[in-house]
């Protein structure tokens, strides 16, 4: 080779050497991405949930970040649409790379995205997760105790706590749920040995009038009745029933129905309204359970609901797998340490969080029994404990 050409090749090796420290350095020391797939607008939204995971990464930037380096949160929107969730996740992974997941709350974006975060080899930390999907991908590990352990739940403080018979059920279904809802009433059934007095899964959201349902219900014999409704339709249903004059039925909802503006608009629970709260109940205000996330929420004018919760507790395990890892933190060594993570407890939730490697993850299976009874407008706790579902 000759000087000049020998010298020329000389520099560009530097050259490229140079780019190549630049560019370690800046994997290093520059901001981590993490991101969310989440419903801020749409006919039903959850915008709670990445607001609170928002809150604790910047809580965690302004003590130093994450071994030095700042988190940088991206909160997309899916607008409840099923191409706007699919290319919200694909700016977030594909062209901001985030790292993983964390506090996403939808009602579609697991079932969309699933396959896709398998392909891109990334996790997600789902602050609530609600489609079937959240909780049968081996990518995906939500926070929340999800739609269908919650029924099973409130089956069983129904029939076991309450010792209620001629329990009915009353199912609004969207998409592919029915199987899943279907399978934690098997579930009950299988602990129990009881069945239900009658089933209809026909009930719409959103519906104008839900008296027909509500007169099939009182005609078939129910004494007690399961929904899985938004608080929309709930306070529809038990308006129905007492109109009806139907005031001696006890509801067994979820958590769905579990807030404050919900409380306020029921008079007439008829004989209650049961809910097992998937966390700690944010309503009991002056619970050492709840207080880092309550001081938190409240400082950043948060609403204090079961979302938020969810969001909180997403940002936690997300962190405290993060700080332990050694060395560069990529997406390929976030998700090896929750695959390896050993599980985590907090006093907020009755079952210890863990990732780990298996192909679904819906391990929390605890929820602490609340009420609303008529006239008062308030939730109350009628539990000194977490109601588990027991193991098999």
């Amino acid at each position: 080779m000759k000087p000049a050409r020998r010298l020329v090749a000389l520099s560009a090796a530097v050259l490229l050497a140079t780019a190549g420290c630049a560019g370690a350095d800046s994997g290093t020391s520059g901001p981590i991405v993490v991101g969310s797939v989440n419903a801020l607008s749409g006919a039903a939204t959850f915008p709670e949930a990445s607001q609170a995971a928002k809150a604790v990464f910047d809580a965690a930037n302004a003590s130093g970040g994450v071994n030095g380096r700042q988190i940088q949160y991206k909160a997309l929107d899916d607008k409840g649409d099923p191409a706007a969730a699919a290319a919200a996740a694909r700016e977030v992974v594909g062209r901001d790379e985030a790292v993983a997941l964390v506090g996403s709350s939808s009602l579609i974006e697991c079932e969309i995205n699933n396959k896709y975060y398998e392909q891109q080899k990334i996790l997600s930390i789902q602050g609530i997760g609600v489609d079937p999907a959240c909780f049968t991908s081996p990518n995906i590990a939500p926070a929340n105790v999800g739609p269908y352990h919650d029924m099973t739940l409130t089956l069983l403080y129904g029939s076991e706590t309450l010792k209620l018979n001629d329990i009915c059920a009353l199912l609004e279904i969207a998409g592919n749920t029915l199987p899943s809802y279907q399978a934690a009433i098997d579930e009950w059934s299988a602990i129990t040995g009881k069945k239900l007095k009658y089933l209809d899964a026909t009930v719409p959201y959103g519906g104008s009038d839900y008296t027909s349902y509500i007169v099939k219900a009182r005609n078939a014999g129910c004494k007690a009745i399961t929904v899985n409704p938004v608080e929309p339709d709930s306070i529809g249903q038990l308006k129905a029933a007492a109109a009806q004059g139907w005031n001696d039925v006890t509801w067994l909802l979820l958590t769905s129905v579990y807030s404050e503006n919900y409380a306020k608009a029921i008079t007439n629970a008829g004989a209650g309204v049961y809910v097992p709260a998937e966390f700690y109940p944010f309503t009991d205000t002056a619970s050492p359970q709840n207080k880092d996330w309550h001081d938190l929420m409240t400082k950043n004018n948060i609403p204090l609901t079961s979302f938020s919760q969810g969001g909180y507790l997403a940002a936690k395990y997300f962190l405290a797998v993060a700080k332990g890892i050694k060395g560069d933190i990529t997406r390929e060594s976030v998700t090896k340490a929750l695959r390896e993570m050993q599980p985590i407890t907090d006093p907020m939730v009755g079952t210890p969080y863990v990732f780990g490697p298996g192909q679904t993850h819906h391990d929390n299976t605890a929820g602490w029994p609340i009420k609303l009874a008529s006239g008062t407008n308030k939730w109350e706790l009628v539990a000194d404990d977490w109601l588990r579902i027991p193991k098999k």
